[in-house]
């Protein structure tokens, strides 16, 4: 099990943000199998202003690429992200068409 987590951002729109958050109460069950097909067993995304946060959980044969890929050839998929690209935004360090940046993990405590 490998965890990852990415950040991404918001318009920074109120009524953008809250279309955008009732989105994700009801994710279309196609795209909800694409990200169990593609090895992904927990996500949770959370939010503060417009800057989101997205922790995800993977099987260990998991890779972003392989996700790019599987993405590429679903047209849901791709409708999805469409539509999501209504409401997000680059991070200011993305290149052209990049969406969610890994974070780095600078920080780890446990008992």
């Amino acid at each position: 099990m490998n965890r990852q987590c990415l950040a991404l951002d918001l318009k920074d729109d109120p009524t953008l943000i809250a279309k955008y958050e009732e989105y994700h109460r009801n994710v279309w069950p196609e795209i909800l199998d694409s990200l169990r097909d593609s090895g992904i067993t927990h996500m949770e995304i959370y939010r503060v202003s417009n800057r989101l946060f997205m922790i995800i959980e993977t099987t260990d044969d998991f890779s972003f690429e392989k996700k790019a890929q599987m993405d590429a050839d679903n047209a849901r998929v791709q409708d999805w992200e469409v539509l999501m690209w209504d409401y997000q935004q680059a991070l200011p360090i993305a290149k052209p068409g990049e969406k969610w940046q890994p974070m780095e993990k600078i920080f780890d405590f446990s008992t």
